[in-house]
């Protein structure tokens, strides 16, 4: 079996935590997430690492003082180094979740980089790693027989002292995840817990089957909250 048919036919999404992380520990301490795009500087393999690399990160949230609190957060980690924000987006703006969004750069220490370990032990990433909440989403290929990703991960988990928990896992090409799949991740938590279950509830049938203000009773949230985060929502899956 040729890699590129086992990278396009086995795919998973991780939930992973593991120690000496400056965004695990910042969105733990904080509201908002941290998308991360790209690494600089990359590591080495001929024994003459970088002390430190360079990483291309968002940082989103609900209001623009959640951003600042996760911001402040970062640069307090011990795991951090200096942190460089950007005046202007690189055009990731409909893709980033959250109503407020600032890219920046960061420097840190590679060593405390899982990525590595993931892909030595045969794991692709092959999406921005989303960090909310304390944990990291990965999305990522496995170039192996899938019997051995069980195998592969207690390696990783071994290897990086990571707590690692497999969400989804899918097949061949239906695994590609969907433009639907793909909006869904720019909405919020809040955002997305809120249109979930208003569909689910019937709100977009026709005649409803739940009004705004039971939905928002039901949330235990104020009519207008809920009708911004469904606006905003919308917005999101519906711009083309």
């Amino acid at each position: 079996m040729s890699l590129e048919h086992e990278l396009s036919s086995v795919r998973l999404t991780l939930d992973l935590w593991h120690p000496d992380c400056w965004a695990i520990e910042a969105t733990d301490r904080t509201g908002g997430g941290v998308l991360a795009h790209a690494v600089y500087n990359s590591p080495k393999t001929d024994g003459t690492s970088p002390n430190t690399v360079e990483g291309l990160f968002t940082a989103f949230g609900d209001t623009a003082a959640e951003v600042r609190d996760l911001l402040d957060a970062i640069r307090a980690s011990n795991h951090a180094g200096e942190l460089f924000e950007l005046q202007k987006r690189f055009g990731r703006a409909r893709n980033a979740p959250g109503n407020v969004v600032r890219e920046f750069f960061l420097e840190y220490d590679p060593d405390e980089m899982v990525c590595p370990t993931l892909l030595e032990n045969g794991f692709v990433h092959s999406a921005p790693v989303r960090i909310q909440n304390g944990s990291e989403e990965w999305n990522l290929c496995f170039a192996g027989d899938r019997s051995r990703i069980e195998e592969s991960l207690d390696d990783v988990r071994d290897q990086a002292g990571a707590e690692v928990t497999i969400t989804s896992i899918t097949t061949a090409d239906s695994s590609e995840r969907s433009t639907r799949d793909q909006r869904l991740d720019t909405l919020t938590t809040a955002q997305r817990e809120v249109f979930e279950r208003a569909r689910e509830a019937g709100y977009y049938e026709w005649p409803r089957e739940i009004t705004t203000r039971e939905l928002a009773a039901e949330l235990d949230i104020a009519k207008s909250t809920l009708l911004e985060h469904l606006r905003t929502a919308e917005s999101k899956l519906l711009d083309p």
